[in-house]
């Protein structure tokens, strides 16, 4: 076992974050479970993920009875987690290994990479933790401990390759699993983008970007394109009869897809004049614009939401929440801080 490779196992054995999916060290991982969490983890913080994790594994304690839920309770589940086609692609995954394999994962990359949802990164951390495969799982923690490691200057994206390299070199054959936790947890805990506590991570003796005295300067990355801003209206509906609340689901694909939503227009770069907007309103009616601006950012663009409220009769079919059941509609978080604000003005 490269002596690198050992130093973190052994830090690894005294420090490794109890986390709901993950045994102790040496132990052998549940592959749903491994599954289940990596599939969360993407692009989220893990305490984001926990009260997710436990919830669904709660629900549904196998594949099977994952595969087995209506998307639309996995959705719902899902709401607030952000990054919905992971949602959708968890599903269909689970469909897949459940009515395909028995309800048995895969134990290859290349096997594993053929599944929904499931990428070069996710492949290799499923196939070294729950098969003890010796892959390498690079996520943006370990590009990052690699970049510093090695002293690679070359921007990413163009680095990832040589940083992948450099991480697959590292990989002992023995406790893989454990290695691909132990450097994802020193990138997490103590190779942090800002302030990374040198003096506590068992590779300084090693680290390029330690001994150069600027760890911070490493990885660099390729200057970020502005963010656009594009504008919506959402139509905030109230049964006269008792409060209630017209809700939609959106359109499987594209983003934000299969989620339950507050109807509105399309998204797009110019704002909309009142009366081009009403166009799309679910109903004709007095629609009162509410105070302010609903803000939410996207990976590729920021959003800015106006709120319009109206009443209507009971003669409008559709799906309908009780106000004081919204935020169990299983709405994702742009449309409860839609919900919120038109609460808020309301109430004001």
């Amino acid at each position: 076992m490269p002596s690198l490779a050992a130093d973190l196992l052994t830090w690894y054995d005294r420090h490794a974050r109890r986390l709901p999916w993950r045994g102790l060290p040496g132990e052998t991982a549940d592959p749903y479970r491994v599954w289940l969490s990596e599939i969360m983890l993407q692009q989220t913080r893990v305490a984001a993920v926990i009260p997710y994790f436990e919830k669904f594994v709660a629900r549904w304690p196998t594949v099977h009875d994952l595969a087995g839920a209506p998307q639309e309770d996995v959705m719902a589940a899902w709401a607030g987690l952000g990054y919905y086609a992971r949602a959708r692609n968890l599903h269909r995954c689970a469909q897949m290994v459940s009515a395909q394999r028995g309800g048995v994962f895969p134990d290859t990359e290349a096997a594993l990479a053929e599944l929904p949802g499931i990428g070069g990164y996710t492949a290799g951390a499923i196939a070294s933790i729950a098969f003890g495969r010796a892959a390498a799982a690079v996520d943006g923690n370990v590009e990052r401990v690699m970049a510093r490691l090695y002293g690679i200057a070359e921007p990413l994206p163009k680095s990832k390759s040589q940083l992948r390299a450099r991480a697959l070199a590292l990989v002992p054959q023995q406790r893989p699993g454990d290695y691909a936790q132990a450097v994802m947890d020193l990138g997490a805990t103590i190779c942090t983008p800002a302030r990374p506590v040198c003096g506590l991570c068992p590779w300084n003796a090693a680290c390029v970007a330690h001994h150069d005295g600027d760890p911070e300067s490493l990885p660099v990355r390729a200057a970020k394109k502005e963010r656009p801003t594009r504008h919506g209206v959402a139509f905030w509906l109230e049964r006269a009869s008792d409060g209630a609340v017209l809700l939609r689901r959106r359109p499987q694909e594209g983003l934000l897809g299969g989620m339950v939503e507050v109807p509105g227009t399309p998204w797009r770069a110019a704002p909309w004049a009142p009366d081009e907007a009403l166009a799309h309103a679910p109903v004709a009616g007095d629609w009162l614009a509410l105070r302010g601006d609903v803000r939410h950012t996207f990976t590729h663009f920021h959003l800015m939401l106006s709120v319009v409220a109206a009443r209507t009769g009971d003669e409008i079919d559709g799906q309908w929440c009780a106000r004081e059941d919204i935020n169990e509609a299983g709405l994702p978080s742009l449309m409860r801080k839609v919900a919120k604000h038109a609460l808020k003005a309301q109430d004001a």
